[in-house]
């Protein structure tokens, strides 16, 4: 009888993929084979690999049969635990570390342990340098070319990190690390934080095993936008002196020694990502008064940057040659930006500037006391030693967009209102910080906390925007304590250093994904003292966010002028070839002062054929320098193409991208209710908080129905006169779609008055 060709074929394909999973499973198999307590370290090259076949033997009776359980996966032999810090819109010269005013002394801690870099950048704004964090691709070739909000249909700007590169926290957890992510998720695209999915790009679909923290680019810090894993949990309810601030170092607290008890022994991977000092600056009132205490602000900005560049030369962090960048006195390299000196303010002005600069200091303070009790809790489990903690001081430079006069609510500012009347500002003198305010300080300070550089956050262009203070520590294996490393870095260099000091190779499939390169490159070597001043291994990196670019190879940088400053949000703006560029040899003019396009044109146009090399090379075109107004893209949420929508009882916790979007339309609500006898009033329909959105309530009704119809008003300026109704989108060009509604049995109350978005009531009996 001849053999079947399939059966044949069957077992020759069970026998190969049976070879390669024992050899992928076989190469460092500790203990014995089978047993309980054996571990296999993987080669790397497929996560996961393929299942290893049963060797024990089975008989038709367990007596005569021999049972055999897989290794267990666990990292390479004294692989490191790994705290990964990433702090909120902090420039170079915010923290003590790097001259600041600010008291950091949890990064300081890790400064004096390990070593302090003086050149390591980030991508100036959230998301795109967060997405580059964790994955070591460049942000465009990641979906990130802008925050999430902004996302549009282009491979470099849709927000989806892609299969073919997957996270460190996916490569960790498959090679045995316990992972986690506390704090800001801002990677995950905004059209799919709701319940329906899909989860592959949460926090749990990119390799961090659990979840504790807020969705999107901010939150309010008294009652977040929270989630445990996928749930929303609300732990501020009843609860007076909350602050998730103190809350996230609790849970990674309770984390880490949850994790100890139960697997003393598993490397833990722990992403903490706060939200300080992103706006809004809500730190706790003991914070303010402390800060407050040390008058570090009275004498001003101008003052203030003096400084912080003494401190910077005083330690180290800047060469001595250093100097400090021009104020803004509507200069053409500022694009005709003009900030008011501090002497020009009058007393009222600067008592406000001043409490401003104080509740976000208190914020940075508040923000690194809180990293240090997670820091703290390493040190209490002795794990210490045997523990790489990577802290980043800021995910780009620090915040403008707070107005050249700061605001008690940033959603002002992100709809165009770049004015708040005086009297008003000073009416939340006492409560700036608290549940009352979400505030964001002036662009005097913004400036400042950017020493020695021009420019701040969004600015990709320049230092300012992408210059950021980093600490690395990491006991008996950094053998230069304490020292300074001045080689050019970037945050795509973070993933392969991590790497490199665990062992672990990077992947080249991942889920049966193919995956794509790693695009940046170990700071590993740096940790030896020997090579303190070797040259950078990362000898070439392109900048561009919104328009505004840059390229850095070998010591120079060729950077675009910014046409208009970061906080004239929705300014217009010039074609994009249209741009003025500038040329600087940072590797001796370390604050990029001197610009040089003007005495090498030749050097310039090598540098800008550079840029449009690497940026063809990572997803960077198409340009799009169109700003905020990005937000009104369609995208591919669940309600997109819906115009109408019916919801029936309760429904909470509605995110964003899954909710009717009535920005830059016309829109009506109806709201059909039983009002039982004796009458009753309450909320309606509402979308947002306190300090933005829209809401439709009933008040002292006895009616037994009530409809009110709200659409875009032709003068939405008269409903924001008076700085009291704060409502609507998150564009500048929707001001007039003012969707505040309020309503009684009879007439239109006061708040719908100054909102005449609402023009047609109609009751019932």
């Amino acid at each position: 009888m001849k053999p079947n060709k399939y059966i044949l074929m069957s077992v020759m394909f069970m026998a190969a993929v049976m070879a390669v999973a024992t050899s992928a499973w076989a190469q460092q198999i500790n203990g014995t084979p089978g047993s309980v307590n054996a571990t296999v370290t993987l080669d790397g090259k497929q996560l996961p690999p393929l299942p290893l076949p049963f060797g024990g033997v089975i008989k038709e009776s367990v007596k005569d049969s021999k049972p055999y359980w897989p290794p267990s996966v666990v990292p390479p032999k004294g692989a490191p635990n790994i705290l990964l810090i990433m702090t909120d819109d902090q420039g170079y010269g915010i923290s003590s570390t790097f001259g600041g005013v600010i008291p950091t002394p949890s990064m300081d801690r890790i400064g004096k342990a390990g070593l302090r870099y003086t050149q390591f950048h980030s991508t100036a704004l959230c998301s795109p340098t967060r997405a580059a964090l964790i994955t070591g691709r460049n942000h465009h070739s990641v979906g990130s070319g802008v925050v999430g909000e902004l996302a549009t249909g282009y491979p470099g700007y849709d927000s989806i990190i892609g299969l073919e590169h997957a996270t460190i926290g996916e490569i960790l957890k498959e090679n045995g690390y316990a992972t986690s992510w506390f704090g800001k998720e801002h990677n995950t695209p905004s059209f799919q934080y709701s319940l329906a999915g899909p989860y592959d790009q949460w926090p749990s679909g990119m390799g961090f095993e659990y979840f504790y923290g807020f969705m999107g680019g901010e939150t309010d810090q008294w009652t977040p936008y929270l989630f445990r894993d996928h749930t929303q949990i609300f732990p501020w309810i009843g609860r007076k002196d909350y602050n998730l601030t103190t809350d996230m170092a609790d849970e990674a607290v309770k984390y880490l020694h949850s994790m100890n008890a139960v697997a003393p022994d598993k490397p833990f991977f722990l992403y903490y990502a706060p939200g300080g000092t992103h706006s809004p600056h809500q730190p706790t009132k003991e914070w303010i008064d402390k800060i407050h205490a040390m008058h570090l602000f009275d004498d001003g900005w101008e003052r203030l940057r003096e400084t912080i560049f003494a401190n910077q030369k005083k330690l180290g962090v800047i060469p001595a040659d250093t100097q400090l960048t021009p104020w803004p006195d509507g200069q053409a390299e500022f694009g005709g930006a003009k900030l008011p000196r501090w002497d020009s303010l009058s007393l009222i002005q600067k008592k406000l500037y001043i409490r401003q600069a104080e509740v976000f200091a208190a914020y940075a303070a508040y923000t690194d006391y809180e990293i240090g009790r997670v820091i703290q809790e390493v040190q209490d489990q002795g794990k210490l030693d045997n523990t790489i903690i990577i802290y980043i001081c800021g995910d780009n430079g620090t915040s403008a967009e707070g107005t050249p006069e700061g605001t008690y609510n940033t959603l002002t500012a992100y709809n165009g209102i770049l004015t708040i009347p005086e009297p008003l500002q000073l009416l939340h003198y006492e409560d700036w910080g608290s549940d009352k305010t979400y505030p964001h300080m002036a662009v005097g300070w913004t400036w400042a906390f950017d020493t020695p550089f021009k420019w701040a956050k969004q600015v990709a262009s320049h230092f300012g925007g992408t210059r950021q203070g980093l600490a690395i520590s990491w006991p008996g294996h950094i053998t230069d304590v304490g020292g300074i490393r001045t080689q050019f870095s970037h945050v795509i260099d973070i993933v392969p250093t991590i790497l490199e000091a665990t062992g672990i190779k990077a992947p080249e499939m991942v889920n049966g994904i193919p995956q794509k390169p790693i695009e940046g490159v170990s700071m590993a070597y740096t940790f030896d003292k020997a090579n303190g001043n070797a040259p950078s291994k990362h000898e070439t990196q392109y900048f561009e966010m919104v328009g505004n670019r840059a390229i850095y190879h070998d010591g120079w940088v060729a950077a675009t002028t910014p046409p208009s400053p970061p906080w004239m949000l929705g300014a217009a703006m010039p074609a994009l070839g249209d741009y003025h560029w500038e040329l600087y040899s940072v590797a001796k003019d370390y604050s990029e002062n001197n610009d040089l396009a003007a005495q090498m044109p030749d050097k310039l146009k090598e540098m800008q054929a550079l840029f449009l090399t690497e940026a063809g090379k990572y997803n960077v075109f198409p340009l799009d320098n169109s700003g905020f107004v990005r937000v009104l893209a369609p995208k591919p949420s669940a309600t997109e193409g819906k115009t109408v929508f019916t919801y029936t009882g309760e429904n909470a916790g509605i995110p964003f991208g899954n909710a009717p979007s009535i920005l830059d339309k016309d829109y009506t609500i109806t709201a059909e209710i039983t009002v039982p006898k004796g009458g009753a009033e309450g909320m309606i329909v509402t979308f947002g908080g306190r300090f933005g959105g829209y809401g439709l309530y009933l008040q002292a009704s006895r009616s037994s129905s009530i409809t009110c119809s709200t659409w875009n008003d032709s003068d939405g300026k008269a409903a924001w006169a008076d700085g009291l109704v704060r409502t609507g989108s998150a564009s500048p060009s929707n001001r007039a779609s003012i969707p505040l509604c309020s309503t009684s049995n009879t007439t239109a109350p006061a708040p719908a008055r100054a909102a005449p978005a609402c023009s047609r009531w109609t009751a019932g009996n």
